[in-house]
């Protein structure tokens, strides 16, 4: 029989790395799927400046192998491989990765792969990615004080950026498709009353210019096909999320739009899988959310093992006892050889 891990996370983003640095630091066997898109969202993002500890900020990519390196410090086995198929119908649970024919065995699982966000699949608007357009305005609004900025969308998650970019933007310009708003009566009447915020109706973003940087957008008319240039420093696109859960749908219980349900504190509707990060939050979808979330799901698995009688107590560093204190692995094992 193929060796079994304590836990296996599927997922690279700052919820899978600290789940498996807080897994590992416990002295649990751990592997890891880091996907071959290893780092997730931050991966596109340029300068990271709501992150603590990074007083002057940090590019997304760097903070990403910051927090590989400190997981793989902890012994974290990692395969920068797609998980194609999952079995959680018994234990232990079973994990096939891409190229692979025989599954990985892990006795839990922590579901970390993040969602995506919903783009316009214009050419440009993917070239300028972190360099003005972007889909998340708590990250990236505090970038582009006073200069006019562009939101596409007409839902309540577009009038939520929009009135955030407020504080920033010396004018924004909502552009949709319709005549009229699909979201909530009372975002409707706070965008639509703001100052700030003019409305470009019945129209769409044709394309993003700019060499270096986003200069402006070309907004399409749908009912007359006439187009305009709009200078603009930004554009965010709000348009939606989508849970990148495809793989675990009937599986475990997930929301309508196909977030993960956390049953008990992070656990699923299966027990012994867990799931962290964006996955399950459709809320805040920010980097330091997702390490607690992390953190959370780690714990969480390592105390579910302990219950099973899988891994044994004294083998087991728990990091909820520990704090910030707990050595490394090897000077673990040494302190109680001794």
């Amino acid at each position: 029989m193929p060796d079994v891990y304590d836990v296996i996370i599927i997922g690279s983003g700052p919820a899978g790395y600290t789940a498996a640095l807080y897994a590992s630091r416990a002295n649990l066997r751990v592997l890891q799927f880091q996907g071959y898109n290893v780092g997730g969202q931050l991966m596109v993002t340029s300068d990271v400046e709501n992150y603590p500890g990074y007083e002057e900020g940090i590019l997304g990519p760097e903070m990403m192998e910051k927090f590989e390196a400190q997981a793989k410090r902890f012994g974290t086995e990692m395969i920068a491989r797609d998980v194609i198929a999952v079995d959680f119908s018994r234990r232990p649970f079973r994990i096939t990765a891409d190229g692979k024919d025989e599954p990985y065995l892990g006795r839990s699982v922590i579901l970390a792969t993040g969602a995506s966000a919903k783009w316009l699949g214009l050419a440009n608007e993917q070239r300028l990615q972190g360099r003005g357009v972007s889909a998340c305005a708590t990250c990236d609004g505090p970038f582009f004080r006073v200069q006019e900025v562009v939101v596409v969308g007409g839902g309540d998650t577009a009038m939520e950026e929009a009135l955030y970019l407020t504080k920033y933007a010396s004018q924004l310009y909502v552009v949709h498709r319709r005549d009229r708003l699909r979201a909530s009566k009372i975002m409707q009447d706070r965008a639509l009353n703001h100052p700030k915020i003019r409305f470009i109706w019945d129209s769409e973003v044709a394309d993003v210019l700019g060499e270096e940087n986003v200069q402006g957008v070309m907004v399409r008319n749908l009912k007359t096909g006439q187009t305009q240039e709009m200078p603009a420093g930004a554009l965010f696109i709000a348009i939606g999320h989508e849970p990148n859960t495809q793989l675990f749908r009937g599986l475990v219980d997930m929301d309508p739009v196909g977030y993960i349900i956390q049953h008990e504190h992070t656990m699923t509707s299966v027990a012994g899988v867990f799931a962290a990060g964006d996955v399950a939050d459709h809320r805040y979808r920010q980097a330091v959310t997702a390490a607690g979330d992390g953190c959370r799901a780690a714990i969480d698995a390592e105390r579910w093992l302990e219950a099973q009688g899988e891994v044994d107590a004294e083998q087991v560093v728990d990091p909820a006892a520990w704090g910030d204190m707990a050595p490394p692995k090897e000077e673990a094992r040494e302190e109680r050889a001794s």
